[in-house]
């Protein structure tokens, strides 16, 4: 099998309709046929690239080859948004009457869709502690269709065991959907452990240059064809120019990677002995409660990083406006460094009661992107300096 590397440049030859080296964009909406016949076939073919581009693009195609050779998974499709991959496949496979698993600690629109879009639909669900992999055998009921899991998770990095829950839901026939958008699959692949599909914000670290909104999905091709067909009729359409960019950045994903594992691990352990925190939240370090685990199931840790600070909202605070670097602002897995407070971004989603139930208020979530890592060392703490500072003065 080829290297990363080699898939990131390669793996979408078969599906490339030009002999151009650059993929040309096929900024088109829609496509002619030679005859009848044919126009009758590609407007049926699921996950198609060259009747109409609602239903498919060759853009679109060549994504989704590379990914599914990234993800060692039959086939892969893209999406407009890492959201819309999610509530596509979820609308997709599961009806009223059935019930669906989630994370309590799980990224904030997962967390909406669980807690608000579902129930109205009349789907029941049921949030667990991931980091105990009985409490999904204990949520599991006659009803239940789906399992949605988050590794690591946001903001908090708390780790699934994905063979374990593959394991139980397998057994119980009971289909699987993990996010990989913190790890890659760079760093983990949850087919490899046996979840049924996975998904990504692929706005994250498969595009990598905070450019594209863009979501993708990896696994099956009978599952994915499920989808497919609803996402033809919720229209969550990735644009062809969205598309080659998430291609141009995916080249680099290999090359990329290892520096935001390089970075989330200096400055996990750089801000770890800072007297201002009172924890932090990244699987790569010794200390943290599954490292373990996450070290047998992912190849590095990523570049994200969750920090509690020890004056709460207030400290949190102080310590993004004293960043030099990293910027304070929404997302993450681009290669410049951006930092958030999950409890002031999360207010539009959740009630104040849910986010305490997610999120302590002096946490802040820092994504390192690829600059140099004592850079980005040196600015952490002197931000974490300034923070104490100003908390011994207030």
């Amino acid at each position: 099998m080829p290297g990363k590397s080699t898939i990131t440049v390669h793996a979408d030859r078969e599906v490339q309709p030009s002999r151009a080296v650059a993929p040309p964009i096929y900024q088109t909406a829609t496509f002619w046929a030679e005859d009848g016949e044919t126009f009758a076939q590609v407007a049926v073919d699921p996950r198609g690239k060259d009747f109409y581009t609602r239903f498919g693009n060759p853009n679109h195609a060549q994504v989704a080859a590379v990914v599914a050779e990234l993800e060692g998974t039959e086939a892969a499709m893209v999406t407009a948004s890492g959201m819309a991959a999610l509530t596509t496949a979820v609308l997709a496979l599961v009806s009223a009457g059935d019930h669906v698993i989630g994370q309590r600690s799980t990224y904030g629109g997962t967390a909406s869709l669980l807690l608000k879009l579902l129930p109205r639909l009349g789907v029941s669900t049921t949030q667990v502690d991931q980091t105990d992999p009985d409490s999904f055998a204990k949520a599991l009921t006659p009803r239940t269709r789906l399992i949605l899991v988050e590794s690591p998770s946001n903001p908090l990095l708390r780790i699934t065991d994905l063979r374990a829950v593959a394991d139980l839901a397998r057994a119980h026939n009971v289909l699987t959907m993990a996010d990989n958008t913190f790890a890659t699959p760079l760093n983990q692949r949850p087919a490899d452990f046996g979840v049924d599909l996975v998904w990504h914000s692929a706005t994250k670290y498969l595009n990598g240059h905070s450019d594209v909104s863009a979501g993708v999905l990896a696994g099956p091709a009978r599952i994915l064809d499920r989808i497919w067909d609803v996402g033809l009729l919720t229209g969550a359409t990735l644009g062809p120019i969205d598309a080659w960019l998430l291609l141009r950045g995916m080249r680099t994903l290999p090359l990329r990677v290892p520096r935001h594992n390089t970075n989330g691990l200096a400055l996990a352990e750089a801000l770890n002995e800072h007297p201002a925190v009172t924890k932090v939240h990244y699987p790569g370090l010794a200390a943290h409660p599954q490292h373990r685990l996450a070290s047998g199931q992912m190849n590095g840790f990523g570049g994200v990083l969750g920090i509690e600070f020890a004056g709460g909202f207030e400290m949190a605070d102080t310590f993004l406006g004293r960043l030099r670097y990293p910027r304070r602002s929404a997302s993450l897995g681009g290669v410049e460094s951006l930092a958030v407070h999950p409890a002031s971004m999360w207010r539009g989603m959740l009630s104040e009661e849910q986010i305490a139930e997610s999120v302590p208020p002096g946490l802040v979530r820092l994504a390192a992107g690829t600059e140099d890592t004592a850079d980005l060392v040196a600015d952490a703490l002197a931000a974490a300096d300034a923070a104490l500072a100003e908390a011994a003065t207030a």
